[in-house]
């Protein structure tokens, strides 16, 4: 039985493309999937998934799973999602909603991405800020309030 391939929402095609490195050197990912990847941490981590609309159908295609460094972060994101073990079984549905859960959570960071380099040139530092402040965010949440530091 052959994966399902993830999708790119084709309004996102372009930004896809300009964060994936080219020859020149500019961009920040190596590859397509790992473009994917991060965009789907982001959105899942923010709870933004959004469904796709028409696909990207030509430069970039659809990322075939065996290119995923590790595709364990598709059953990652698919088990925290649902809740369910199931998920994880080697059908073609499971197989299918994982990679629907993924692509949706990937145009989420996709879009968030889009919004905040807008107008940017240099995405490399302003992804660098992005994950900076997600970092100071957590922080804030987990700390304990100490009363010792108030006498």
């Amino acid at each position: 039985m052959p994966l399902a391939r993830v999708q790119i929402s084709q309004d996102k095609a372009e930004l896809v493309k300009a964060l994936r490195t080219k020859e020149d050197g500019t961009g920040l990912f190596l590859t397509y999937a790992d473009v994917l990847t991060f965009a789907a941490a982001l959105g899942f981590q923010r709870k933004k998934r959004i469904p796709l609309g028409r696909f990207s159908r030509k430069d970039p295609d659809a990322v075939l799973q065996e290119q995923f460094r590790d595709r364990s972060v598709i059953d990652f994101i698919a088990i925290a999602e649902t809740n369910d073990p199931k998920i994880l079984t080697s059908d073609q549905d499971a197989d299918l909603q994982r990679v629907e859960i993924f692509q949706e959570y990937a145009n989420g960071g996709l879009e968030i991405l889009g919004q905040e380099l807008y107008g940017i040139k240099n995405h490399l530092e302003r992804t660098l800020l992005i994950l900076y402040s997600q970092r100071q965010r957590q922080q804030v949440d987990t700390e304990e309030f100490d009363l010792d530091q108030l006498f």
